[in-house]
């Protein structure tokens, strides 16, 4: 697990009020929707507000493929990556 999926699944744990749960606990390739974390869309949503605020991010929820970016924390971090390389170019 790297640092920054560390970090995200801290903040997915303290955005959402996960009790009795730990980073390590959260497999980073587990869907966090559905079958996987079974987080909902308010939780995606809060989700959403959380990874803006701590990474100084903007996240389109209009963007076809930002679903597929709340996936996992492994396809959130990459996205995170990937939005951190652009507001640096």
């Amino acid at each position: 697990m790297t640092q920054l999926e560390h970090d995200i699944k801290a903040l997915i744990i303290d955005s959402l009020g996960l009790e009795d749960i730990e980073p390590k606990d959260i497999p980073s390739d587990q869907p966090l929707f559905g079958d996987g974390l079974g987080l909902d869309s308010v939780d995606a949503l809060e989700l959403a507000l959380a990874l803006q605020k701590r990474f100084a991010l903007k996240i389109d929820p209009d963007a076809k493929d930002t679903r597929d970016h709340f996936a996992t924390v492994a396809t959130l971090a990459a996205f995170v990556i990937e939005k951190r390389n652009q507001q640096e170019a």
